[in-house]
C-alpha cells in the first residue's frame, strides 16, 4: 500500500466556529475534529498524491498550549517518523503559538527523513471566506512534495501559513494579530510557496540531504522528557526589560521556585539597570539567565543557538524571546538526563 499522509489536530481557529458566520472575529476555536476539517476540504486527496489518515491529540485553543500536548506531539510525531506507511505529517494547529510548537518539535525530533508541517488558519471554518481549507490543502501538498530524485523536499519542521508561504521554524514569527498573512520570517523570508501541488523552493534555500545511514532513528528527548503530568518539565519565564521597570520581580521568581529566566531585552540586547543587578545576584545563585532581543527583526549582534553548556553564562541568543524559552527548558532537562 502506498504511504500515507498523517494529519494530526490539535484544535485551534482553524477548527473553530463563529456563532455568525459574517462576523468571523467573534468564534470559539477548537471545535470541529482534523477529521471534519479533512471532509471539507476538496481536492486534498489529490494534494497528498496518496492516501491520507487522521488523528486528533488535542483540542484547544493554541494560546493554551501545554507541555502535556507539546508531549502528546513528540510522541505522535516519533511514531510517524519510524512508520513506513507515513510519508509526511502534518499537524493543524492555532496561530498564538503555533511558532513555539515548530521550534520545539524542530528541536526535538532532529534531523528528519520526512517532513513535518504545521498549518493554521486566521478565521474560523465556517466564516463566509474561511482561510483555513486552503492552508491545510496547501500543507498536504508541502508534505507530500518530492525531489528529483523521489525523496521527501522537505526535511525540517516547517509551517504553511497562508498565501502558499512556506516557513522555516527557526525564522517563524506571527506579527499580526488580524491579517490572513499573519506570519513573517522577518528579513530570511519565506523559504518556499506552494501554488496548487507545485512546491516551489526560495533561490539559494539547500534541502537537507537525505540520511544515507537509515534515515531518521529516533528523538533521544522521548526518554529525558517524562509526561508532565508525573514529572513537571523545568520552569522558564520571561522578564521583559521596558521603560518604568521596576525592581523586585526576578527576585519574586526566584521565591516562587523558577528555574530559568529569559530577558527580553531592548535593542540589541541593552536591559534597565533595574534589572543588571537582580540578573547578576540571580546567575550568582545558579540561576540561568538568557537575553534575547524584543524587536521583531534582527537579533543581538553576539547572539549564538544555545545548547546546555550555555546554562551558566550570560548569554545573547539568536532566537526570539518565546523560542529562546524553549531552548532554555529543554537546555535545563539536558542538564538533568545529560542526554
Amino acid at each position: 500500500m502506498q504511504p500515507k499522509i498523517l494529519i494530526i489536530g490539535t484544535g485551534g481557529t482553524i477548527a473553530g466556529m463563529a456563532d455568525d458566520a459574517e462576523n468571523p472575529g467573534q468564534y470559539r476555536a477548537a471545535q470541529l475534529s482534523v477529521a471534519a476539517l479533512l471532509a471539507g476540504v476538496s481536492g486534498i486527496e489529490t494534494a497528498a498524491a496518496g492516501p491520507l489518515d487522521a488523528m486528533q491529540i488535542a483540542q484547544i485553543d493554541s494560546k493554551d498550549m501545554s507541555d502535556e500536548v507539546w508531549h502528546a506531539l513528540l510522541q505522535a510525531c516519533d511514531a510517524a517518523m519510524r512508520d513506513e506507511a507515513v510519508r509526511g505529517v502534518v499537524i493543524t494547529h492555532g496561530t498564538d503559538t503555533l511558532e513555539e510548537t515548530a521550534w520545539f518539535l524542530h528541536c526535538v525530533l532532529g534531523r528528519l527523513a520526512k517532513p513535518v508541517v504545521l498549518t493554521c488558519a486566521m478565521r474560523p471554518a465556517n466564516a463566509l471566506m474561511p482561510d483555513g481549507p486552503q492552508n491545510l490543502k496547501d500543507a498536504v501538498a508541502a508534505a507530500a512534495a518530492l525531489d528529483a530524485d523521489g525523496h521527501p523536499l522537505l526535511r525540517e519542521v516547517v509551517a504553511v501559513t497562508g498565501g502558499g508561504e512556506l516557513h522555516s521554524a527557526r525564522w517563524l514569527q506571527k506579527v499580526h494579530p488580524h491579517r490572513l498573512l499573519a506570519f513573517s520570517s522577518g528579513e530570511q523570508g519565506p523559504l518556499g510557496w506552494v501554488d496548487g501541488t507545485n512546491v516551489r523552493l526560495r533561490q539559494g534555500y539547500a534541502p537537507q540531504a537525505a540520511d544515507t545511514e537509515g534515515g531518521y532513528t529516533g528523538s533521544a528527548w522521548l526518554a529525558a522528557l517524562p509526561a508532565p503530568a508525573s514529572t513537571p518539565w523545568p520552569w522558564v519565564e520571561i522578564v521583559t526589560s521596558h521603560a518604568g521597570l521596576r525592581l523586585g520581580l526576578l527576585e519574586a521568581l526566584q521565591a516562587q521556585g523558577v528555574e530559568g529566566l529569559v530577558v527580553a531585552t531592548t535593542g540589541n540586547g541593552t536591559v534597565h539597570e533595574a534589572l543588571l543587578d537582580a540578573m547578576a545576584r540571580a546567575r550568582q545563585h545558579g540561576l540561568p539567565v538568557w537575553r534575547s532581543s524584543r524587536c521583531s527583526d534582527g537579533v543581538i549582534s553576539d547572539a549564538v543557538l544555545p545548547g546546555m553548556a550555555d546554562l551558566d553564562k550570560d548569554l545573547a541568543v539568536a532566537l526570539t524571546p518565546y523560542k529562546c524559552r524553549v531552548s532554555l527548558q529543554l537546555a535545563l532537562v539536558q542538564a538533568r538526563s545529560k542526554i
